[in-house]
């Protein structure tokens, strides 16, 4: 067995190269301006998975859309999405554990063409932390 290439091949990038170059494109929003935004119509979209949410708990309302279906789900041109996708104007807020995976993901709606898409800072740990609705499930 031969030893693992530690060498990063050209034009390889970060996670965190990855990461910032996702948020250059979105606007993220803390705990309280996702909570104005939901009150107004905004979808919170939970990606986190059934057992992340078992352990840390839920937001009551949001649309739980786990992370390997998203973009089938929120494609408004795809047959698969959900009935709350009505075109390419919907509202979106991604919510994941810390705000990382999140914001890999709305990057990833948005580049659908869904571009009023964004992504909880510190996700669901800081919407609890701000003392925002929660509930075990």
């Amino acid at each position: 067995m031969s030893a693992p290439t530690l060498a990063r091949p050209a034009g390889a990038r970060t996670i965190d190269e990855l990461l910032a170059d996702a948020r250059s494109r979105i606007d993220r929003v803390t705990p309280h301006e996702a909570a104005t935004r939901i009150a107004r119509g905004a979808l919170l979209v939970d990606i986190r998975p059934a057992a992340q949410r078992a352990v840390e708990g839920e937001v009551p309302g949001a649309l739980v859309v786990e992370r390997n279906v998203l973009e089938w789900r929120f494609d408004p041109a795809s047959d698969a999405r959900l009935p709350e996708v009505t075109g390419y104007d919907v509202e979106v807020i991604v919510l994941c554990s810390e705000g990382y995976t999140s914001s890999l993901a709305a990057d990833a709606l948005r580049t659908l063409g869904l571009h009023r898409t964004t992504d909880l800072a510190g996700g669901y740990r800081a919407w609890a932390a701000a003392g925002l609705p929660t509930r075990t499930p």
